[in-house]
């Protein structure tokens, strides 16, 4: 999902509790990243790997000049021979130490991602949950952004919007974010609009 379809998801979204929750989390994340220089780790579950939210902050990071919030993917399978940034295990998060941010991104948690964010919050990590909530996993978080099952938006949806509101400038105003609509807005009359008369 590019830029133009986050801003037309939040048009669609406007005056729904979504679009607060899902700037309160990504400014959630993007504060705890910066504060401490880095150190985000992603992380899903064995089933669900949230490569591409991962690819989202790689590329907001680059966006919005904010390079802490390029992510270490954690993976439960990862190889050796894997590309580098597909290469790093769960050894990674205890490796951890505190100042850095733990993200878990999953529809559920099995006893193998519990054991490890418990270990994560243990050692000083600042832990934060996307997924259904109400679970072990949650009790564990500093910070949830809950997406139950059934709900009107999916877990993908979500991490798209999260992703963009953490790439935001944190001094951005409302303004600024009318200023994009406008010009998204110009830009379609002008191209709608008949010639101009020829003089």
């Amino acid at each position: 999902m590019d830029a133009v379809r986050v801003a037309l998801l939040r048009e669609v979204l406007a005056g729904t509790e979504w679009l607060g929750a899902t700037r309160r989390f990504g400014a959630v994340l993007r504060g705890s990243v910066v504060s401490h220089g880095g150190g985000l780790l992603l992380v899903g579950t064995a089933e669900y790997e949230p490569w591409h939210l991962a690819a989202h902050l790689v590329d907001e990071a680059a966006w919005s000049g904010t390079p802490e919030l390029a992510p270490t993917l954690v993976r439960h399978h990862a190889r050796p021979s894997d590309p580098a940034h597909l290469s790093v295990g769960l050894g990674r998060i205890e490796a951890a130490r505190r100042g850095e941010t733990l993200l878990v991104a999953s529809p559920e948690a099995d006893a193998v991602l519990l054991e490890r964010v418990s270990d994560a919050r243990r050692a000083g990590l600042t832990v934060l949950t996307l997924g259904p909530g109400e679970d072990e996993l949650t009790a564990l978080a500093h910070e949830t952004l809950t997406v139950p099952d059934g709900s009107e938006l999916d877990l993908d949806t979500v991490q798209h919007l999260v992703s963009a509101a953490a790439g935001e400038n944190a001094g951005r105003s409302a303004r600024a974010r009318r200023s994009l609509r406008d010009r998204l807005s110009r830009l379609a009359e002008s191209l709608t609009a008949p010639p101009p008369p020829p003089w």
